[in-house]
């Protein structure tokens, strides 16, 4: 059921009371939509600022910490087209309901989690119940408002997304400050429940073009295991080198089956991406920008909180803080955003988003460091939710508005796996950047600061760690100090290196919007 266009003329108070009843039951769509998402949002905003603790309470290398994302992504990411195709088929309410259910959980099982390798485990489960609930959020606003009311919904969608997000760091923070990390997964669970009883009692069902077909289990299978292969040689290359056996064969391997994964989906009756979809030019080129977006924003906020914590010694709560510019930009502008997307299309808007967060990248690298937030990374953060909040409402008004809305749960679907693959490659990609800009900065200022070579042979164990590598404790208060110093800097090198090649994914997203968005 859609509402298409104006409203029609009241001739009777039966009309009068069933519009008041459409307008209310939109309003408790938004509301299961926007708390549902939220807990995605929150949960991922939140892991991020825990990272270094990982580190600290569970023993973590750099390389485990990268997997306790990746795992979460890699199956978020390959799944989710499975999400979206199983909503259109069995109905959008009940899959939606269903991941709701998983990813609350999984939260339990993370929280308990005893060990690294477990959480991991339980992240990867935490990945399955994200890819049904995410795609269902926007199908279901999709499939109840209308082309020109959608910009509108998705823009409250996205703004009230982004003010319940702002709990997830700050409280993440304070959490893992004064109780534990693990609550943060458990934060959670009571969202879960409350969006459960809206569903239950406010939400109406809804399939989509796709509720006749079989859903391709074969080619999310292929997807998860050839993105699984690329992700494993690609970060466990930091420990093996690229010229290890296992490297080069989980690399092959997962190349070889994501071109089978593109070959059945080409040959298939009913293939987990139907191409026809890309036959408009706006859908691909709205996807390709989502890589880049999404790419650039996914590496740099993983590496932030070890710089924020490790390097400037921001506590666990000010890191989470960090964020909250963006969000509160966000909350402010997703719904004017919105709205001139319905008015303007969104060309316009996306490539000012974009080119706007790509100057916020290159301020984040020029102005962060010691001294005052506020004039140290804030110029840069507020740059950077300026460009989202021009961006996110546009961007996914584009991908929905360029498919009927038949196809709105897979395009959905398609859209949120891009936005997941673009980080899940970005954090190993970037990984693998950071660490060798990490080492030659370290062998470069222990050249230049005399370390020996007995004190190096004490250092290197710990250089997977980057700016969390511990200073052995045998050495003199001197020279712990000047290997102290030497580790942070040379973080901040590579992390510098990763912003600036943020900056061009950001230009180059803009680009692609300039020459491929048009208005559906």
């Amino acid at each position: 059921m859609g509402i298409i266009g104006k409203p029609p003329v009241l001739h009777t108070v039966k009309e009068a009371a069933a519009l008041g009843d459409i307008k209310a039951r939109g309003r408790w769509i938004l509301a299961a939509t926007i708390l549902g998402s939220s807990m995605a949002y929150i949960d991922g905003t939140a892991i991020n600022v825990a990272l270094p603790a990982f580190q600290d309470k569970l023993g973590a290398t750099i390389t485990q910490v990268q997997w306790v994302i990746e795992a979460y992504s890699l199956f978020l990411a390959a799944l989710i087209l499975v999400g979206g195709a199983l909503g259109d088929r069995f109905g959008r309410k009940l899959v939606y309901g269903t991941g709701i259910a998983l990813f609350a959980v999984a939260s339990i099982m993370c929280g308990l989690s005893q060990s690294v390798h477990q959480l991991i485990a339980f992240r990867a489960f935490q990945g399955v119940g994200g890819a049904l609930l995410i795609p269902g959020s926007l199908a279901i606003i999709s499939a109840y408002f209308g082309p020109a009311e959608r910009g509108k919904a998705i823009g409250t969608w996205g703004a009230f997304s982004a003010i319940t997000t702002a709990v997830g760091p700050v409280l993440g923070g304070w959490l893992i400050e004064h109780v534990s990390w693990r609550w943060i997964f458990f934060i959670n669970v009571p969202i879960a429940v409350a969006v459960l009883a809206v569903l239950a009692s406010k939400v109406p069902e809804s399939r989509g073009g796709a509720h006749d077909r079989e859903v391709d289990f074969t080619g999310a299978a292929l997807a998860t295991l050839g993105l699984g292969g690329i992700v494993f040689g690609l970060i466990e290359s930091a420990n093996l080198g690229f010229g290890s056996p296992v490297v080069i064969g989980s690399l092959v391997l997962g190349a070889l089956l994501l071109a089978a994964f593109v070959r059945i989906e080409k040959n298939s009756h009913n293939p987990m991406i139907p191409l026809s979809l890309f036959a408009s030019r706006t859908f691909t080129g709205a996807n390709v920008v989502t890589l880049f977006m999404y790419g650039a924003l996914g590496a740099v906020f993983f590496f932030l909180p070890f710089a924020l914590i490790q390097v400037y010694g921001y506590s666990a709560t000010m890191a989470g803080a960090t964020v909250l510019p963006i969000i509160l930009i966000l909350f402010a502008l997703s719904r004017w955003a919105g709205e001139l997307t319905d008015k303007y299309g969104a060309k316009l808007l996306l490539v000012a988003g974009t080119a706007t967060g790509g100057l916020g990248y290159v301020a984040l690298a020029l102005l962060h460091g010691e001294g005052s937030y506020f004039t140290t990374f804030f110029p840069g953060i507020a740059l950077l939710g300026l460009g989202l909040a021009l961006s996110v409402a546009p961007l996914t008004t584009a991908v929905m508005n360029a498919v009927d809305v038949k196809w709105s749960g897979t395009a959905s679907g398609i859209n949120n796996a891009v936005s997941r693959m673009a980080g899940l490659m970005a954090i190993a990609a970037f990984g693998i950047v950071i660490l060798h800009a990490f080492n030659f900065s370290l062998d470069r200022e222990m050249n230049l600061a005399g370390i020996t070579p007995a004190v190096r042979e004490m250092l290197d164990g710990e250089r997977i760690k980057m700016a969390g590598a511990e200073i052995p404790s045998a050495l003199d208060p001197e020279t712990r100090a000047v290997l102290s110093a030497i580790v942070k800097s040379s973080y901040v090198n590579g992390f510098n290196l990763v912003i600036y090649m943020a900056a061009a994914l950001s230009f180059l997203a803009a680009l692609v919007a300039w020459f491929t968005i048009r208005r559906e």
